[in-house]
């Protein structure tokens, strides 16, 4: 009992002097606390001042006044365009041979104008005058009595042309009149089987878009240009600063991570702001001139451009700034854009492909929960309407998540190479540097 009494007096005497020893060791070693008034100093003291410096160079810079005016130019002419094409519809000239009735004649002028043309019916005397007509190209199709349509060449599986498209509902039109009169059916009885409705189709789901919302598909062309040019804007800048020695006397003023939040955030807000205009005049023109390009734009649309915009430039962002401050002269920023932009290609290529087709392909839904992806995919997605709030909402908390994760391990690296002259630093270096 005594040696246990003489060993629990031991141990005891051995923890209390282990932890004074260790409390003087971490005394010594310890990083004093930031103050709190340092805290709020963050938020609205050197941060704010660098993101301010930031935003009025980039604002007041010609390239971005002269981008800004180019990127209206492009979106008012794409919108106003089709609007003037439209107001002179195209004459579908139909040559007929032989008799047509006054019905059908009304039929086929309606069945144009729904196609966005006017028809003009042209008499003709025989075949061998419509044929040349038809070859020459004073006629686009023939009506031969109510036997056969001539057309110039054969109409392809894939020809969806305002003339095709008349052409087949004029062939299906005239070979059920010519099925009823070989049937030898009384008027009333004729008019009876004209006059049918087809069944009504009941879906138990609910089916996917035809095709993608025309506003979210300018929308992922919209964030990939300006992901694209703002990125480099930081990758560049970054490098600028490092290598005309000015980083030197900034960050004997700001921290690190003060001065790269501050230039991120003000490149970023910049780009809201041109983001915004463009998507406010957008709106405003295709209101204004009746245009039907961005028909059935509603809020989520929008939000969900902008929304992705922001989360894509404040995950790429990080990344470009932390590659900047590795590169040490401007042929290193070209081999370190390439690689950088692979993943917003890639995104916007898939997203683009996959836009054209009837639902959203599975590599889409699969790259709409990518952070690096995401911007363009699950903006498609909310244009095909294939998406609900919390797939939406689980895509953004998965893309805020990562946007942390990059921007710790990217202030890293900018610490740490941002002072690194005369070479470019690559990663295997990081561990060596202090």
């Amino acid at each position: 009992m005594k040696a246990l009494r003489f060993a629990l007096i031991g141990l005891v005497l051995v923890a209390v002097l282990g932890r004074r020893l260790w409390r003087r060791r971490a005394a010594v070693t310890r990083t004093p606390r930031v103050p709190r008034e340092d805290r709020r100093d963050w938020v609205t003291g050197d941060v704010a001042l660098v993101m301010s410096r930031e935003l009025r160079e980039r604002v007041r810079s010609r390239f971005y006044l002269i981008g800004t005016v180019f990127i209206l130019v492009v979106v008012g002419a794409a919108i106003v365009i089709p609007v003037l094409n439209k107001s002179s519809a195209p004459t579908e000239r139909i040559g007929v041979i032989g008799p047509l009735s006054p019905s059908t004649r009304s039929w086929i002028t309606a069945a144009a104008t729904a196609n966005g043309a006017t028809a003009r019916f042209v008499t003709e005397a025989n075949v061998a005058g419509a044929t040349t007509a038809v070859t020459t190209g004073h006629l686009d199709f023939a009506i031969d009595h109510t036997a056969r349509i001539i057309v110039k060449t054969q109409l392809a599986s894939s020809d969806f042309s305002a003339t095709a498209s008349l052409v087949r509902a004029v062939a299906v039109r005239l070979g059920d009149d010519n099925a009823l009169a070989a049937a030898h059916l009384t008027s009333s009885q004729a008019q009876t089987l004209a006059g049918a409705k087809p069944l009504p189709i009941v879906g138990l789901h609910r089916g996917s878009s035809a095709h993608v919302n025309a506003t979210s598909l300018i929308g992922v062309i919209l964030i990939f240009i300006m992901l694209s040019q703002y990125n480099t804007w930081i990758l560049i800048g970054v490098m600028e600063e490092k290598s005309s020695r000015v980083i030197e006397v900034l960050l004997a003023a700001v921290r690190p991570v003060k001065l790269l939040s501050g230039k991120v955030l003000g490149i970023g807000v910049a780009a809201l702001l041109q983001a915004s205009l463009t998507v406010v005049f957008a709106l405003a023109l295709s209101k204004a001139v009746g245009s039907n390009l961005l028909h059935g734009t509603g809020p989520a649309e929008v939000v969900s451009t902008l929304v992705w915009l922001v989360l894509g430039y404040a995950l790429y962002s990080w990344i470009y700034a932390a590659a900047g401050s590795m590169a040490e002269r401007q042929d290193q920023v070209q081999s370190l854009a390439l690689p950088l932009s692979i993943p917003l290609i890639v995104g916007y290529v898939v997203t683009l492909t996959s836009a054209s087709a009837a639902s959203p392909s599975l590599l889409l839904k699969i790259f709409a929960y990518l952070p690096l992806t995401a911007p363009f995919a699950m903006t498609a997605m909310v244009g095909f309407g294939d998406v609900t709030w919390w797939q939406f909402m689980a895509s953004v908390v998965i893309s805020l998540a990562s946007t942390w994760f990059v921007a710790r391990v990217a202030t890293s690296v900018y610490r740490r190479a941002i002072l690194r002259t005369g070479s470019r630093v690559r990663l295997r270096e990081f561990r060596k540097v202090r």
